[in-house]
């Protein structure tokens, strides 16, 4: 039920156990040291309402922290079982979200900072900026989103955000976008207007769903998927380090394999 859930939704969640939460508890400290870690401040975005945190929990390929458990649980299991494996890791997003998230990043206009507010910032992990003009190419294509929740906050304390089936139509798009373009060359391509009404009929058509999920619970998104973070709610309530998600991402090594790339 979970594969065919991944499949038709584009995320599945999995219910806590022992393992995961063992990692999560060791985690959540190595998250808290690398908040307040001065190496770390310009990880901290938004006027100081998000913690954006990449790459900044210490641990190894396979997810393990120093003298810690090692990241095993039914997200692991589903992973190895559907997804080819457990890839070589890196070390891991630490996002962690603060009351009167958002605000405007450094270089962010009014219609960024809208679109932040009214659309969660959704985008599709991996399809960045390039130049003067704002343009969008595939640069990250990763191989699915782990999702580890590292602390207990409310529901409505900036959760994920993820369009249902959004994936469907992402892939639809890209695929058209990279049609008759050799696969080595895929890297290059301007998808900005193929990426901008996808987004466009995702909106219109997709359903819009928070996920919040509590240490030792977990949850697994497709890569194509368009996700966000939702406003800071008033009322809403977390500890001292906000809300505190680990996020593994890992890049996909042959992106452009036509039996089991990004677009399969």
């Amino acid at each position: 039920m979970d594969w065919q859930r991944f499949l038709t939704k584009g995320w599945c969640d999995f219910p806590a156990n022992a393992e995961t939460l063992a990692w999560a508890r060791h985690a959540h400290q190595a998250g808290v040291q690398a908040l307040q870690d001065p190496a770390n401040a310009d990880w901290l975005q938004c006027e100081g309402t998000w913690f954006i945190g990449v790459d900044a929990l210490p641990n190894d390929a396979r997810g393990q922290l120093p003298a810690g458990p090692e990241l095993a649980g039914l997200a692991i299991d589903f992973i190895t079982a559907h997804l080819g494996g457990l890839p070589d890791l890196h070390r891991a997003q630490v996002s962690s979200v603060f009351p009167g998230y958002p605000r405007p990043r450094p270089g962010e206009g009014e219609a960024a900072l809208r679109y932040r507010i009214k659309r969660d910032a959704a985008h599709v992990d991996g399809v960045k900026m390039f130049g003067d003009a704002r343009r969008r190419r595939v640069e990250e294509p990763h191989a699915w989103v782990l999702g580890l929740p590292l602390n207990e906050s409310s529901p409505d304390a900036s959760p994920l955000v993820i369009w249902e089936g959004s994936h469907v139509i992402m892939r639809r798009a890209f695929t058209t976008a990279f049609d008759g373009v050799p696969p080595e060359q895929w890297g290059e391509v301007d998808v900005t207007d193929a990426y901008t009404n996808a987004r466009k009929e995702v909106f219109e058509t997709c359903p819009r769903v928070t996920v919040s999920a509590k240490p030792g619970e977990a949850y697994l998104m497709h890569r194509l998927c368009l996700h966000g973070v939702a406003p800071w709610a008033e009322g809403s309530s977390a500890p001292e380090e906000g809300r505190m998600i680990a996020y593994f991402r890992p890049e996909m090594a042959d992106w452009t394999d036509p039996a089991r790339g990004w677009l399969t």
